[in-house]
């Protein structure tokens, strides 16, 4: 395991891309990358993100997600919400409510909370932050849409603990 810190170029245009430019100086194979906006991180979550990346070698990345109970945060777009297959591999993450419950909210989850913390194999990241945006990511200006645009798959590992991620004045509160 490492760690640091390394100043990026001021020019990159996303984080994926700042990571990338760090881990084109590591010999490391798995690339975890810890976001800013989540400063009140379960360290369990980093093991998490990395399990599914040591379990299966032909996996390019992956994520986490926790149940979404929240009305508000299911609503609320700066919440990024994913669906997964039932093999747990991301097919959409949106800033909308995702499911759409057309007859009413469920008894349980409302959906699941996608946060923002992402394991990639080095390889794949180099790759990946090469790959030209897609519409889909630009539209919800969301990177890992990319990856599934392009046709990657995304294992999303569920936990149980929510992460409150700081996008807005009114986290920062919370947080």
């Amino acid at each position: 395991l490492g760690g640091g810190l390394a100043m990026t170029a001021r020019t990159h245009r996303t984080g994926t891309d700042r990571i990338a430019e760090v881990a084109r100086g590591l010999e490391a194979e798995v690339v975890v990358n810890v976001q800013g906006d989540l400063p009140l991180l379960d360290p369990a979550m980093v093991g998490a993100v990395v399990a599914p990346l040591l379990d299966d070698p032909g996996l390019p990345m992956a994520t986490v997600s926790t149940p979404l109970r929240d009305r508000e945060e299911y609503e609320n777009p700066n919440v990024v919400k994913v669906v997964t297959d039932r093999d747990g591999y991301a097919l959409l993450f949106s800033r909308s409510p995702l499911p759409y419950h057309r007859d009413g909210a469920p008894a349980g989850p409302l959906g699941h909370k996608h946060i923002g913390l992402y394991g990639y194999r080095r390889e794949f990241l180099l790759d990946f932050a090469a790959l030209a945006p897609t519409a889909l990511e630009q539209a919800e200006q969301l990177e890992q849409l990319r990856a599934l645009e392009w046709g990657f798959r995304i294992k999303v590992a569920p936990v149980a603990a929510a992460s409150i991620e700081v996008d807005t004045p009114r986290d920062l509160e919370r947080a």
